[in-house]
């Protein structure tokens, strides 16, 4: 496997990387796109993929889309620019985040669907912030009893 400075060479995934990772400490915002009001999980995903071209201005998706629209590029560990996405019991994408190397990730986190304002977000301590991978996919498996899977957006199929 390339390593994460070879993967950083690629200056889409560099942009990517780079730009989604100066939304942190941002707020959590339910169906967020927008850098002023707040992002949702997908939500950040979405401005990311938006602002170096990968995806069309008014496109829009909640994490099942995404990852429908990139299971074919599944891969078995995180690394820079991949997306990590965590299923419910039924099988859909619930949650998703953004790797910024092997170990760390980016993503919108702490809120739910009651989080709609900045005094939600901060009572919930729901921001955009940073996670160590491993210790993140272990809380989601022991709390919600959820799996995880890792898509390379970049990859040529």
């Amino acid at each position: 496997m390339p390593t994460n400075e070879d993967l950083l060479k690629q200056p889409a995934r560099l942009y990517f990387v780079e730009y989604s990772k100066a939304w942190t400490g941002r707020p959590y915002y339910w169906g967020g796109d927008d850098p002023l009001q707040g992002f949702d999980c997908s939500g950040l995903v979405v401005e990311g993929l938006k602002g170096i071209g990968f995806l069309e201005e008014n496109d829009d998706y909640a994490a099942e889309g995404l990852f429908n629209l990139y299971k074919s590029k599944e891969v078995m560990a995180p690394y820079a620019g991949c997306l990590i996405f965590w299923f419910n019991t039924d099988n859909k994408a619930v949650h998703i985040a953004i790797a910024i190397d092997k170990d760390f990730m980016i993503h919108a986190g702490g809120g739910g669907r009651k989080t709609t304002s900045y005094a939600e977000a901060i009572r919930t301590n729901a921001f955009i912030k940073m996670r160590h991978i491993p210790s993140y996919n272990k809380f989601r498996s022991e709390k919600y009893g959820q799996a995880h899977r890792i898509v390379d957006p970049f990859l040529i199929p």
